[in-house]
């Protein structure tokens, strides 16, 4: 479904090309300062631009309409707008031939025709807009724990200018792995089995379109190492320890020492190329060609939505735990 948390609770809505997307947030405690200018920073940094990103440009204003009074948080939800004007619809057509890769044949089919397919409709990367504006609240909710994440691989290449610079001369498109780095999160956050640490945040990463792999702290390259090996051994009484092969977690509950995480984002599905695949209304494969306006590397885009799925995960544990 569209809503998640458990105190601190969203609800994801919209579509790439309707009137509006936008984002409620129920469970945000009263008195918190909020003004508009607060979303700037990190609205800009999802925004397209760079070389590599989709040549669609929305002014994304919050339109602030609920739970908030005078500058700020009311302890009631929350509802933030954001306007969807740059769009062209014409060049969405793919109903009959679905672009591979997509939602397109999925959600034909689930919702009987009835889903909204322009440009991605509700399955677009256009509403991790309110993703990104549910994680500055947030983030405001637990002002001393610090989220930062960066993009360091695209393509396969650490290089990644390059990499993207290639993709784009090609007309493809390339993918990338971002890591997430959280400092100053106390001892205790968690609550095992299934609210976890990882398992929610595996779950709000997941939310995030084009994700296909997530890791913690050494990830896959425990499967390589001896228990003395990866073992982390505590060396002060705060818990601190000299490696973090754990990835700031044991048991589902922080430790205090940095939560630590990868995040592999594949390649974006449109494409320039010329690609063969099924036509459902002539009933053969034929050539698909995707016009429109697409990232290369949608990666370049995703760590501040990875950090503010990150901020909703730990602001309700936060609250759960308090």
């Amino acid at each position: 479904m569209n809503t998640f948390g458990h105190i601190f609770r969203i609800q994801i809505f919209g579509e790439s090309h309707g009137n509006f997307a936008g984002i409620t947030i129920d469970g945000c405690p009263p008195g918190i300062s909020i003004k508009e200018k607060d979303f700037k920073t990190d609205l800009a940094r999802r925004k397209s631009g760079a070389k590599g990103t989709t040549a669609r440009k929305e002014e994304d204003k919050t339109l602030i309409i609920s739970g908030i009074h005078n500058k700020h948080t009311t302890g009631a939800p929350i509802t933030i707008l954001f306007e969807n004007k740059n769009t062209r619809s014409s060049d969405y057509n793919f109903r009959t031939h679905p672009r591979p890769g997509h939602a397109d044949f999925v959600a034909d089919k689930k919702y009987n025709s009835f889903n909204d397919d322009r440009g991605g409709g509700h399955f677009s990367g256009r509403l991790t807009l309110g993703l990104v504006a549910a994680g500055v609240i947030a983030k405001k909710i637990i002002p001393s724990i610090k989220i930062k994440a960066k993009l360091i691989e695209a393509g396969g290449s650490k290089n990644i200018a390059k990499a993207v610079e290639n993709a784009v001369k090609s007309g493809d498109s390339i993918g990338g792995i971002i890591e997430c780095r959280v400092t100053n999160a106390p001892v205790g956050l968690g609550e095992p089995f299934f609210g976890s640490v990882e398992s929610l945040i595996s779950h709000a990463i997941f939310s995030i379109p084009g994700i296909k792999g997530i890791e913690f702290g050494s990830g896959f390259e425990a499967a390589k190492m001896r228990g003395s090996e990866h073992n982390d051994l505590i060396i002060n009484k705060e818990g601190k320890t000299k490696n973090n092969n754990a990835g700031g977690i044991n048991g589902g509950i922080t430790n205090g020492n940095d939560i630590v995480f990868r995040v592999a984002v594949k390649p974006t599905s449109s494409i320039s190329l010329p690609q063969e695949t099924y036509n459902f209304e002539t009933e053969k494969t034929e050539i698909l060609e995707i016009k429109g306006r697409h990232d290369a590397c949608f990666a370049l885009r995703v760590p501040v939505i990875v950090e503010a799925v990150t901020a909703c995960v730990l602001a309700d544990l936060f609250l759960t735990h308090k």
